[in-house]
């Protein structure tokens, strides 16, 4: 080989080694783009941010060593068409990653350009909870999701034991999908949006002051205003003019209020004025060099450069967010990928089409960078930067601020790993987690009232509940009625108690059934709760069968069941009554047994027992002492002989046996009360022939009938507690009743004006007494928890 060939083949393996350096060498550039408005509340902070992180980024020789981080921003100009224009023509630029968008809207739609590119978008704004990384695997949002947001707003709501809320949001993607969120959180809590008030985007102040006077109308006093911070505060103003920011209401603002208050040069307490009394949330940033670093360099530079905003939270996630992209490429170089786009087969332009579809291309590297960019775990202005399994990221958390009249203070934090407390974040997740300890400081509330507001008033334009009672004629102490509207009685004072347990507004207005002269039919009552002609009926409803087998009927409050009450006759005690335990004949034969016992006794004794011994007259004493006196005390006389011992053992135990039934015969004629009927209880009822009082209305006629199998021509309808008492009076043979069967509330009531009749036998059926409810209706949750505790306080 001769010399001119070894310089020819030195030359091509000289140049084959360039061609492989220049291959592996890291590039001089890289451009990333950011996507935002920059003349909006979150543009004007997040855009110096930006600038100053690509500078130290660049100045930092730890990161990008030998690499220029270039940036090429676009301005969206708050709108979604010129939003994706511009997001499209920033992707020409072969840009490996975006910082952006800021709007939830244009995250949508150009997250389908990102899949179909590959290129990495990292939102430091977009808060919709729907922009999730199953959908948009190219989206990540390097800010908190309203996903949690809404769970914390929940937190607060259900801290204050409220159940209803009302949410005004703006009607986009942004608003909607924290409103969905918010409904997923509340529900977790028990509580529910009663009503949403959207706002279409652009709306005008007479608009929005429709919308509000809507929302003013319905029950709820709790709003949740989601909104966008740059028209926002326009809320407030027609809500101020409304005298809807006055005391009872509650207002619990998002996130977009915080960036709009920490964003202006200087809070004017005119301006504060109408928002006094707000609740704010904002992302918790903890304190730490690192962001005290970046505020004393950002407030330097914005004063040079006459910037007026201020700094806000939003600008934190987006100074992150350039570095995340930075470190990100740092790896992506440092594993040797290369940075190449290829054109994209599926993008051509059609003939005269001047779109230049073409010039958009696919980042080859842009899987490796994704998958660098969820590896990310450092430590920025805003704490921990590192995505969870989710694509969220780690340790969300919110401040909770109340507005006051020169400023806000902070009132607590709330974060997903120990809820509600005045403990900072960054502290609680040191400990393991506890949601059970709930705590905020004291609120300034709308109005400047310091009691929490109970969240609800009755509505302007609501349907008032249509509550049937039976207007009786007898037992007015339970229910009656006085007028239209006008009810009272015990189980209307239960049930208005019930009510008044419920967390949101119920307005009653009474139906009285029946005229008053004679009692209506129950069962009537109940079937028109089951035709929906009432939505409830309240009263002293027995809970039986048939009327459960058409309507739904709530716990019982009382206790109830059927009894038997009959006449009873008083004997008065005359002076001789203590001669009436025992007939004649027993008298007679006691008497005998007392002179045959001292007989007998006399003859075994007196023999060889000097004490029966003397003249006869004293030995006949003898005789008849020694016997009576074996009633009352111990006899002087000394039994000696063993058979007579025997003889006075046997008598005293029969003595003991007289005594005791005599005592106890005494004392009932001279305390009890006989029954005039002979009815003793269930069984001598049914078998006898005598005519039975009911209740007019109630099921006892029905139950006597089919249950017991008593003939209906016994049976005699009674209404008032004196037709009660005169039937029992007259009796059978005077046209009245032998007793009356009805529920041993109403025979206690009876029973406490009449003394001259009682209960006989046992209570012979097990029911209670509760409020009948449409079963299309749904009420009365409280009445199942808490109507027997309420009736319980009320007895």
């Amino acid at each position: 080989m001769g010399a001119a060939q070894l310089v020819a083949w030195f030359l091509a393996f000289a140049a084959a080694a360039g061609v492989v350096s220049a291959a592996g060498a890291r590039p001089s550039e890289v451009a990333v783009g950011a996507l935002f408005t920059y003349d909006s509340t979150i543009g004007h902070a997040a855009r110096l941010a930006i600038e100053l992180a690509v500078d130290d980024v660049n100045a930092d020789g730890t990161v990008l060593s030998g690499t220029k981080l270039s940036l090429k921003s676009r301005d969206t100009n708050c709108s979604a068409f010129i939003g994706t224009v511009e997001a499209l023509q920033l992707m020409e630029e072969n840009v490996v990653a975006v910082i952006g968008p800021q709007s939830s809207g244009i995250g949508h739609v150009i997250s389908h350009v990102a899949n179909e590119l590959h290129i990495p978008l990292l939102s430091f704004a977009a808060t919709d909870p729907t922009l999730s990384a199953l959908e948009y695997p190219y989206f990540l949002r390097t800010t908190i999701s309203d996903y949690f947001q809404m769970n914390a707003v929940a937190s607060i709501v259900d801290y204050y034991q409220w159940k209803r809320v009302t949410a005004i949001y703006v009607d986009d993607d942004y608003g909607r999908g924290g409103v969905s969120a918010l409904g997923d959180a509340l529900a977790s809590k028990r509580a529910m949006i009663s009503y949403k008030a959207a706002i279409p985007p652009n709306s005008n102040s007479d608009v929005i002051s429709d919308i509000l006077f809507t929302a003013n109308m319905m029950e709820s006093r709790v709003m949740v205003v989601h909104v966008n911070p740059d028209t926002g505060m326009r809320i407030f103003s027609a809500a101020n003019e409304l005298r809807m920011m006055a005391t009872g209401y509650v207002w619990i603002v998002t996130d977009w209020l915080a960036a709009v208050l920490d964003s202006s040069a200087s809070r004017d307490l005119k301006d504060m004025s109408h928002i006094r009394g707000l609740i704010v949330l904002r992302q918790h940033t903890p304190e730490s060099d690192v962001k005290n670093e970046f505020i004393s360099k950002w407030n330097t530079v914005a004063h040079n450069r006459s910037i007026t905003s201020g700094l806000n939270s939003y600008s934190f996630y987006a100074y992150d967010s350039v570095w995340t992209v930075a470190r990100a490429i740092d790896q992506f170089l440092n594993s040797g990928q290369q940075i190449n786009f290829s054109t994209d087969p599926k993008l051509h332009d059609s003939n005269g089409s001047t779109l230049r579809l073409s010039t958009l291309k696919i980042f080859d590297g842009g899987e490796q960078m994704l998958q660098q960019l969820l590896l990310t775990n450092f430590t920025g202005v805003t704490g921990p930067v590192q995505f969870g399994s989710d694509g969220h990221l780690v340790r969300p958390a919110y401040d909770i601020l109340n507005v006051g009249g020169s400023g806000y203070r902070l009132i607590g934090y709330w974060s997903n790993h120990s809820g509600l407390s005045v403990a900072a974040p960054e502290i609680l997740y040191q400990k393991p987690p506890n949601t059970s300890a709930q705590q905020l400081y004291n609120v300034l509330w709308p109005g400047d009232s310091t009691t929490t507001p109970k969240g609800w008033v009755f509505r302007n334009n609501g349907k008032a509940l249509r509550v049937g009672v039976p207007n009786k004629a007898s037992f007015k102490d339970l229910v009656s009625s006085r007028g239209p509207g006008n009810v009272t009685g015990y189980c209307i004072d239960v049930f208005n108690a019930a009510i008044k347990l419920l967390p949101y507004p119920t307005p009653v207005q009474f139906v009285t059934i029946g005229d008053g002269t004679k009692n209506p039919s129950y069962i009537g009552i109940v079937q028109m709760v089951a035709a929906n002609i009432l939505d409830a009926a309240v009263g002293d409803f027995a809970i039986v069968r048939n009327g459960t087998a058409i309507s739904e009927y709530t716990q019982p409050y009382v206790e109830a069941g059927l009894v038997i009450v009959a006449p009873v006759k008083q004997i008065n005690p005359s002076a001789w009554a203590f001669l009436k335990p025992f007939t004649l004949e027993m008298w007679c034969v006691t008497g005998a047994l007392f002179i045959l016992v001292g007989i007998v006794v006399w003859l075994l004794e007196h023999r060889i027992n000097e004490e029966f011994r003397g003249s006869p007259r004293q030995q006949v004493i003898t005789i008849f002492w020694f016997s009576f006196s074996t009633m009352f005390t111990s006899h002087r006389e000394n039994v000696l002989s063993t058979l007579g011992r025997f003889v006075l053992i046997i008598w005293l135990f029969v003595v003991l046996i007289i005594n005791s039934s005599y005592t106890a015969s005494l004392t009932s004629i001279l305390t009890v009360q006989q029954l005039d009927t002979g009815i003793t209880g269930l069984d001598s009822l049914i078998s006898s022939s005598l005519p039975i009082g009911y209740q007019n209305g109630k099921f006892t006629k029905k139950y006597l009938i089919q249950e017991l199998n008593i003939p209906v021509s016994r049976l005699v309808a009674l209404n008032t507690i004196q037709e009660y008492a005169d039937a029992l009076n007259r009796g059978p043979k005077y046209g009245g009743v032998a007793a009356i069967v009805d529920e041993k509330p109403y025979i206690d009531i009876f029973l406490s004006y009449y003394c001259n009749f009682r209960i006989v036998g046992q209570q012979f059926t097990r029911e209670g007494w509760g409020f009948v409810r449409s079963p299309s209706f749904n009420l009365f949750c409280a009445f199942i928890r808490s109507s027997r505790c309420i009736s319980t306080k009320h007895k």
